[in-house]
């Protein structure tokens, strides 16, 4: 390649990041603008009232989903990792299994929010629910936890298991004190930002637990409660009066941005506790 084309390839690519990085950087400073002066105490902690209001029982209800997509895809996620990485046959099997998981992660939105509805709210009567809504959120992100928890685990040099069984360690003691340590920096990152994705998701939640308003806050899972995004979408969207809607739609979606900037920056900040720990 000549120089001026290494030249020229290394400006198109600097100037298509500089772009991206611009757009991203223009929705969050209008959201931030636009959105910073609804923020008070009594809009986070007060009930919606019509096009005003607060938006308190949004929050605990995108909270407690967020605590149910964890709980169940977390366990799940993982375990299946560990299973098809250190476990299963490597064959076409597995490659189909790998390969079903991967199309999985390309499947639109609305597609599970309209499984969750089937399987879910109807096939198991769980209705509009909590669990319906976590459940839902959970298949969602789970090839997103599996394929960055299986990449941590090859990540993890094989000379560390070889030397591990050479010292008469089973599989299962080889997994858990000699892998696991070192790939859980990648599983968690990679985790955590899958449910941070989860967090900020309409069409998953759409027919599966979210209302637009509630007189209470959920006492069980098997209870119906607000969320943040299904919030920002009615009001951005249903509202018959948009001018009178759209400071709360801003700092709606303010506070939805900072939910999901906080988990990510939680994904970083246990990435480095857990890399500083281990180090090989």
């Amino acid at each position: 390649m000549s120089t001026y084309t290494e030249k020229t390839a290394f400006f198109a690519l600097r100037a298509i990041t500089y772009l991206v990085v611009g757009v991203v950087g223009y929705i969050v400073l209008d959201v931030l603008i636009k959105g910073i002066g609804v923020i008070n105490w009594s809009f986070l902690t007060s009930n919606p009232d019509g096009a005003g209001g607060g938006i308190f029982p949004a929050i605990v209800g995108t909270l407690y989903l967020v605590l149910g997509t964890i709980v169940v895809a977390l366990p799940l996620g993982m375990a299946s990792a560990i299973y098809l990485t250190e476990y299963a046959k490597q064959g076409r099997f597995t490659s189909a299994i790998r390969l079903a998981i991967v199309t999985l992660a390309g499947v639109p939105s609305i597609v599970f929010g309209l499984f969750g509805l089937g399987m879910f709210v109807l096939f198991f009567g769980f209705g509009t629910s909590i669990l319906a809504g976590s459940f839902t959120l959970a298949c969602m992100i789970l090839p997103t936890i599996i394929v960055s928890s299986e990449e941590a685990l090859r990540a993890v040099p094989p000379t560390l298991r070889d030397a591990s069984l050479a010292l008469g360690a089973t599989k299962w003691e080889t997994i858990r004190k000699s892998v696991l340590p070192y790939a859980i920096p990648g599983m968690m990152t990679g985790s955590i930002l899958g449910i941070g994705r989860a967090a900020g998701e309409t069409a998953p939640i759409l027919f599966t637990v979210a209302v637009f308003s509630r007189p209470d806050l959920p006492r069980s899972v098997f209870d119906d409660a607000m969320a943040l995004p299904y919030h920002l979408y009615v009001l951005a969207t249903q509202f018959p009066d948009a001018d009178a809607a759209r400071p709360t739609a801003y700092g709606t979606a303010l506070v939805l941005l900072l939910l999901v900037l906080g988990l990510n920056t939680g994904a970083i900040v246990l990435r480095s506790h857990f890399r500083r720990r281990n180090k090989w």
